[in-house]
């Protein structure tokens, strides 16, 4: 049993550690394109957030999570338990309206002037900065209420019930009211999940009706090559449908969590790799599919050779 531990403890810190260092090398570089002048989209202000948040999730379930299977060091405080939850809820919540918010704002780019949405691809861009902010806003409110029922493994109350998560425990209160927060909690990430599902399926069909209508007049190499924009969609499509993926697959382990009063360990361990898979993967996703990226890393790596030589 020791060494099972041992090893979903590993697989934890190395896709803790992969995870952290794709969505930093990520961030630095889109700031480092922005420094050089570099025209970046509206869409990679929205990946800025998502790198932010998918870092939040990483950290504080991840890292806390490591410490605990390896018994290196325990939370003991009310407040840090709380505030490890509440940040990790928060960086989930935006990470989930970031990718909604992607998608949204790309099926609306891509729309043709004729279209329903040809009044918004003018005036879209603008509200960028403000979606996100409300995104962030509104899962610091909706999420608000969860350190309520967090509290430490070593804390000094006297609580007769609790459900252990490793590091930190929750307050088992009655299934009504169990119930009840899980619908709050839950609302807004199911919108953003039947929007994503939406806006995705709406730029797989935008993207099929634009390549038959051109298709007649694709003759050579040159002019068979997508556009900047639809490589652009399919990346977001791709990254939508991975993060459909995993939500679903991590939405069922929290479902099985909550079935049971005291659930295993093994299966406290296993949600928090499912959970962090999104967040570990998505930065990698993103590198291989931006050309810009691209040549920043090849870039950075003949300066290297060049200085090792």
């Amino acid at each position: 049993m020791a060494s099972s531990f041992f090893i979903i403890g590993m697989i934890i810190l190395t896709q803790t550690l992969i995870g952290i260092l794709g969505n930093f090398s990520l961030l630095c570089s889109y700031i480092i394109l922005h420094i050089m002048g570099y025209r970046l989209r509206s869409t990679d202000l929205i990946l800025k957030h998502l790198i932010v948040a998918n870092s939040l999730v990483l950290l504080c379930k991840g890292v806390p999570q490591i410490m605990s299977i390896f018994g290196w060091k325990h939370i003991h405080s009310d407040f840090g338990c709380k505030l490890l939850f509440f940040l990790h809820r928060v960086g989930r919540g935006v990470s989930i309206g970031s990718i909604c918010l992607l998608s949204v704002f790309q099926v609306i780019t891509i729309s043709p002037w004729n279209s329903r949405w040809a009044t918004l691809k003018v005036t879209a861009p603008k509200y960028v900065v403000l979606s996100l902010f409300l995104c962030w806003i509104l899962q610091m409110l909706v999420n608000v209420i969860f350190p309520i029922y967090i509290t430490g493994k070593w804390s000094d109350k006297n609580i007769t019930k609790e459900r252990d998560f490793g590091y930190c425990s929750s307050i088992l209160t009655d299934k009504a009211k169990d119930a009840s927060y899980a619908a709050l909690l839950s609302f807004p990430d199911v919108l953003c999940l039947g929007l994503t599902l939406w806006a995705g399926s709406s730029m797989v069909l935008i993207l099929y009706r634009h390549k038959q209508q051109v298709q007649h007049i694709r003759r050579t190499d040159a002019s068979s090559r997508s556009s900047p924009e639809s490589r652009a969609t399919k990346t977001i499509v791709l990254l939508g449908s991975t993060f459909v993926y995993f939500y679903i697959v991590s939405f069922v382990f929290q479902v099985l969590l909550a079935l049971f009063d005291q659930p295993s360990r093994f299966l406290v361990d296993i949600s928090v790799i499912i959970a962090a898979c999104f967040p570990t993967v998505s930065p990698f996703l993103l590198m291989s599919h931006n050309s810009s990226v691209q040549r920043l890393y090849f870039a950075w790596i003949r300066n290297a050779k060049s200085l090792l030589l």
